[in-house]
């Protein structure tokens, strides 16, 4: 029997147990798609900077706390966003900035424009003039793929794109496929070495 915060009262049988399971794990691999990109990159950024490779971090959502509650340490209660975040990740790889946003789609055929936003654009856009280095990592969920794709291409698309997506098949054919292994997850250097260090 198990007891959920509302009270209710769940008893499942032995043959209810398995297919819960399913939906379940289902339901939260959909919800966390993106989170799982995420905590994967963080994983390969640690690695980087324990290796002294290169100094990426993520980017904290700026808020505006406006109550705490201290009965039982202090725990926020009460917050907003201060101002629309940049993008991800930043930080420094041989002596170079660099800057990226992580997305992670469902789809098989296309990446939503409306994934991303006007600000991350501009952000990227000011990155790029000063002469950083700009890019997007775009996870397939469904083909099982990470893809690191140069940001100008994207915002060329977003400002020019009659279709409100980007095709499976650009990324394919001019995006750059990220290798997983074991540490780090995500080894995306090799990928920016190979584009602009070159």
């Amino acid at each position: 029997m198990i007891n959920y915060p509302n009270g209710k009262k769940v008893v499942k049988t032995s043959n209810q147990k398995n297919s819960n399971k399913v939906i379940k794990s289902k339901s939260l691999s959909n919800a966390n798609r993106g989170m799982d990109l995420e905590h994967d990159i963080n994983l390969s950024n640690e690695y980087y900077i324990n290796a002294k490779l290169a100094f990426i971090y993520k980017r904290p959502t700026p808020i505006n706390i406006v109550k705490v509650d201290y009965s039982k340490g202090a725990r926020i209660t009460d917050a907003y966003f201060e101002k629309q975040s940049t993008t991800d990740y930043n930080g420094v790889y041989k002596g170079r900035y660099i800057d990226f946003e992580a997305k992670a789609t469902q789809s098989r055929t296309s990446f939503p424009l409306s994934n991303i936003t006007k600000h991350q654009i501009i952000h990227l856009e000011n990155v790029l003039s000063a002469g950083g280095i700009a890019f997007f990592i775009v996870e397939f969920v469904s083909h099982g793929e990470i893809f690191l794709m140069d940001a100008k291409f994207i915002i060329d698309k977003y400002y020019h794109s009659e279709r409100k997506s980007i095709v499976y098949d650009d990324f394919v054919k001019y995006g750059h496929l990220i290798n997983r292994s074991y540490k780090p997850r995500i080894d995306f250097l090799p990928v920016v070495d190979e584009l602009y260090f070159k």
